[in-house]
């Protein structure tokens, strides 16, 4: 069974598309395997056996947003709250150990880029700023969290939230 993901309307919108374009994808697909089955012998058809790869593909990637649509629970980001760290806001924070402050947008999964610090609520920094007691509340100005990232643990004060 599918992980149930809290995710935005944006994040729906996205995976909407995508299911979109793999249909059409789909369509492009049984075509080629039509195709490839007028080359001959399937035993020896490397274009078909390609095309039988590419559908496979294809159908598990649909598969796979049909359920995360299926599944997950959508929040609007436009309306979050500004009191803790949640989906739709932007926070300001300060690096303990290097004295640095970094604003994080916090976003859902399809929309993170984490170079721009357009961070899921998924990532080791988003599931400390925005789980704080592992109920899904959020961080509060002037909270201090422990992030378990790739790089170590590190310490984030939070300075200040904001609507996106």
């Amino acid at each position: 069974m599918a992980e149930s993901r809290i995710l935005t309307f944006t994040d729906k919108k996205k995976l909407e598309e995508q299911l979109e374009q793999l249909n059409e994808e789909k369509k492009r697909v049984a075509e080629e395997i039509q195709i490839a089955r007028g080359f001959g012998d399937l035993s020896e058809n490397a274009e078909y056996d390609a095309a039988k790869a590419k559908e496979a593909e294809v159908y598990g990637n649909i598969a796979r947003i049909e359920a995360e649509l299926r599944t997950a629970t959508f929040v609007d980001d436009s309306v979050a709250d500004t009191s803790t760290v949640s989906l739709g806001t932007v926070v300001r924070v300060l690096d303990m150990e290097y004295n640095e402050e970094d604003e994080y947008t916090m976003v859902g999964f399809t929309e993170a880029d984490p170079a721009k610090l357009f961070i899921s609520n998924e990532s080791p920094i988003g599931i400390a700023l925005c789980d704080t007691d592992g109920k899904g509340t959020g961080a509060r100005v002037g909270q201090i969290v422990e992030a378990n990232t790739p790089g170590g643990i590190i310490r984030l004060k939070v300075l200040s939230i904001r609507k996106r």
